[in-house]
């Protein structure tokens, strides 16, 4: 749908939980693909657009910071250190910050856990397809990500539910049905020393504090082992604030993105059912389809940096200390890279799309486990059923952060 330049609102949350936003991207990046963007909910923003300027802003983390943060919210000064999470960190410390679990996420080693994981994913799919009609979000791809990240954090399964439901809150931050405290409240301020300015963050921050008391002077390879017994190689140990916030950030990114990039390709499969058959008849194309799930699915519309100078981009002067937005969703659309961006096509080829970020230091982390998560499970679904279809509303979060599906009914035809 078009959308006139001077209409586009990428504050209106309930464009996004209707799926409108696109027409907005497309405007901005014929018309202005560097906009100024007013804020009712702080500073305004530049928004970048178009892929090839999101690329240039990513690569150049000396111009473009994440030490001011990397969502819209503006973190007072006194409480940006409080707050700050690697992702918030740049140079040698994020570097040393990210090796301290970068081993632990890298193909190679992620190979020797294929076979256990598909066990998993079959369990999903199993417990899934025996109800014939059922929720795909709550009970596949909500599940199975939440119960890898599970045993990469050696707890219960029985403490899944309750990791979804705090990521939910973090994540869901400005959507009702998630939270009952709201970003955009004016009451969120008394919140505003926690992430996400979420009360759910202490509950996660205390859970992780136990996990860390008990596995602290141990042998464990767990990751909550790593972060309490491994030290970064700059030699700096990690703080209990720095423990608190790397901990919080494996809950909310260790689900996240599989589960909402799960939820739409298996919305857009039963959508395309020639895209669903050509898949069941030539199960070899699935890895490749991995990465138009990906692109198609953008499930993080954003990430934020800021000026430390003053800087031209797109024909436009950005100040020093102005935020700038990157629109990773936007440049999954534009079609100077991908042809015809708004047709679904497992086929496709040379998908380089800007899900896990372009190239620069703060490139998704998790990137090869998602990518293992996703293709196990279409790989285990797919010559499972001959037909998908939609039995019910399908519901989005309200959020221009998270581009997620909340409820997916669907009904299914085993094979």
């Amino acid at each position: 749908m078009t959308v006139p330049l001077e209409d586009v609102d990428l504050d209106d949350l309930d464009r996004f939980a209707k799926n409108e936003a696109w027409g907005q991207f497309d405007t901005l990046r014929r018309e202005s693909p560097v906009h100024w963007t007013p804020s009712a909910h702080g500073d305004g923003y530049w928004s970048v657009t178009r892929y090839a300027d999101i690329a240039t802003v990513d690569r150049d983390p000396a111009t473009f910071t994440s030490m001011k943060f990397v969502n819209l919210e503006d973190v007072d000064d006194d409480l940006q250190d409080l707050r700050r999470s690697i992702l918030e960190t740049d140079g040698a410390r994020h570097t040393a910050l990210r090796k301290l679990i970068q081993r632990e996420f890298s193909a190679r080693n992620l190979r020797q856990y294929e076979d256990f994981l598909r066990d998993l994913t079959r369990v999903t799919v199993d417990n899934a397809l025996a109800r014939g009609s059922f929720d795909f979000v709550k009970e596949v791809s909500a599940d199975f990500p939440i119960q890898v990240l599970a045993r990469l954090l050696d707890v219960p399964e029985s403490d899944t539910g309750q990791l979804i439901d705090w990521g939910n809150q973090l994540i869901g931050n400005t959507d009702p049905d998630y939270s009952e405290f709201l970003l955009t409240d004016p009451g969120s301020d008394q919140y505003k020393h926690l992430p996400f300015r979420s009360p759910a963050s202490i509950e996660v921050f205390e859970y992780g504090r136990d996990l860390a008391r008990r596995r602290r002077g141990g042998d464990g390879r767990d990751l909550v082992s790593v972060l309490v017994n491994r030290v970064p190689e700059d030699g700096e140990p990690l703080t209990a604030t720095d423990f608190d916030n790397y901990f919080l950030l494996l809950v909310v990114a260790g689900n996240e993105t599989t589960r909402h990039t799960i939820s739409h390709a298996m919305h857009a499969l039963i959508g395309n059912p020639g895209q669903l058959a050509l898949l069941r008849d030539q199960p070899e194309l699935i890895p490749g389809a991995v990465e138009e799930f990906l692109r198609w699915a953008s499930p993080v519309y954003h990430f934020r940096r800021t000026a430390t100078r003053d800087v031209e981009l797109g024909g436009r002067t950005i100040r020093e200390g102005d935020k700038v937005v990157m629109w990773f969703a936007s440049g999954n659309r534009d079609d100077t890279v991908f042809d015809d961006p708004y047709r679904f096509d497992v086929t496709r080829k040379n998908v380089d799309h800007l899900s896990f970020g372009r190239g620069g230091p703060h490139l998704c982390l998790g990137n090869s486990l998602a990518r293992l998560e996703i293709r196990l499970m279409f790989e285990e679904l797919i010559p499972r059923i001959t037909a998908a279809h939609l039995d019910g509303e399908v519901r989005r979060v309200r959020s221009n952060f998270v581009n997620g599906i909340k409820t997916l009914p669907v009904r299914v035809t085993p094979a």
